[in-house]
């Protein structure tokens, strides 16, 4: 079992790191903007989720595979930015309405979520930076170095489920005022393609 100072210091890392600047939260904030606040937060659920593949990964050993493989690795990323370039065309062609219904996601929720979960698992940058900052806050004289890894992950997603969903929150109700212009919706939709495009750009040439 954690430490409860362990927690809670490794819980402020967590909720310092997910306000960072990123992909992850970059793209939470265009999607609540661009398809409303419930497609905002299952988005969020979906990347959280995608985090269960990260603490599993480093707990089996797994994500030392992609830190040590470099086709592995490449594989991945390569996988992650393809994917990130389709969501650019996607935002790109979007349709734009005044109706209040018009910017709310064409997607069902299970694909909204599913969207986050993709998102997550496709970065391998997720993997090895798992696995290089869980353990620090692992004890081998607590007990299973695993199961602390599991904790520390379920702890991690605690983090970013709480502040991934603020930034969801808070972009939603900016995005109301682009429902009611035309114009204003196309750009946002743009825009989102355009940092889509950029963040596929920045994970297709990440190094390990």
């Amino acid at each position: 079992m954690l430490p409860l100072d362990t927690t809670l210091t490794f819980f402020a890392a967590s909720v310092l790191l997910a306000l960072s600047p990123g992909p992850d939260n970059v793209f939470v904030l265009l999607h609540s903007a661009v398809h409303g606040r419930k497609a905002g937060l299952l988005v969020v659920l979906g990347l959280c989720s995608g985090l269960l593949f990260h603490t599993a990964a480093v707990a089996l050993g797994l994500a030392a595979v992609f830190a040590a493989s470099a086709a592995a690795f490449t594989a991945l990323k390569l996988l992650g930015a393809g994917y990130l370039l389709y969501l650019a065309w996607g935002a790109w062609h979007a349709p734009v309405g005044i109706a209040d219904t018009a910017t709310e996601s064409a997607m069902s929720p299970l694909q909204t979520y599913l969207r986050g979960v993709m998102m997550n698992i496709t970065n391998p940058k997720v993997a090895i930076f798992f696995l290089a900052f869980l353990p620090q806050f692992a004890d081998p004289a607590q007990g299973s170095m695993a199961l602390q890894i599991v904790q520390l992950g379920g702890v991690f997603m605690l983090a970013a489920l709480m502040t991934f969903s603020a930034v969801a929150w808070f972009a939603a109700g900016f995005g109301q005022v682009f429902k009611r212009s035309l114009r204003a919706q196309r750009i946002l939709n743009r825009v989102a393609s355009v940092v889509f495009v950029g963040l596929a750009l920045r994970l297709a040439t990440a190094q390990r």
